[in-house]
């Protein structure tokens, strides 16, 4: 079977969003235009947030807020268009706000979830986005592929339909075999006239137990990933 893409999505927001596009920018050895190039720091001063915001080596996951430490921010739904952040709550829009006023919208995260570690910085890097692999010695910045087939052979497994948004993948394709996109490491592959050297599998974290728009678990989605198959991937970096 030949694998086509079934969608394409990008984060504008580390972490807290996940937003359909029908046609997508790719930025060599970036990734995605405006894919997670904004990130909300998380209890660090104004020092350390200006350093992290320009310099991906002096990054740490727990520099900023991400559904893994901060899983009450599922619950909204972050937008990035017309160079306006609109944050929604079941479907429901509670603020618009222009990105050059990146007090007003951290401010609003604050207000919205008093409880969060403060204080709060909106972060913006085009050049160097907020990826989980930005930091890493061996992985730069990265776009995700997952394999719609590979979803539905664990939902199958678990006897739990687990949905697609959880992953957080830029490209979703189908009609491939289960997995067969674990033999694509260190290839190089073409998605129309594109080429991505496929790095490496995607390990899952915590943030994938999270059910879809809502702060509650209802899974522990690793660990069902290493009872069933031996390991806690699901997808693949592509290096572009």
């Amino acid at each position: 079977m030949k694998p086509i893409v079934s969608s394409i999505h990008f984060s504008p927001i580390k972490s807290l969003s996940f937003q359909s596009i029908n046609t997508a920018i790719i930025k060599k050895d970036v990734g995605f235009d405006e894919d997670r190039i904004f990130a909300f720091s998380r209890a660090i001063d104004s020092s350390l947030a200006n350093t992290i915001e320009k310099d991906p080596s002096e990054r740490e996951l727990i520099h900023f807020l991400t559904l893994k430490n901060t899983p009450a921010l599922n619950k909204y739904d972050f937008k990035f268009e017309n160079g306006m952040i609109s944050i929604s709550k079941d479907n429901l829009e509670i603020s618009k706000i222009s990105i050059e006023d990146k007090d007003a919208i951290s401010k609003e995260i604050s207000k919205l979830e008093p409880n969060l570690p403060g204080p709060i910085f909106l972060l913006k890097n085009e050049l160097f986005p907020f990826y989980d692999t930005t930091n890493s010695s061996s992985v730069s910045n990265t776009i995700s592929l997952i394999n719609l087939n590979s979803i539905k052979d664990f939902n199958q497994k678990i006897n739990k339909e687990i949905e697609f948004q959880r992953f957080r993948g830029n490209i979703y394709i189908k009609d491939i075999n289960a997995f067969e996109e674990r033999n694509w490491i260190n290839k190089t592959i073409k998605i129309n006239e594109a080429e991505f050297k496929v790095l490496k599998h995607i390990p899952r974290c915590s943030a994938t137990n999270l059910k879809v728009n809502s702060d509650q678990v209802d899974i522990n989605l690793p660990n069902e990933l290493k009872k069933v198959y031996g390991h806690m991937d699901m997808g693949i970096y592509l290096y572009p």
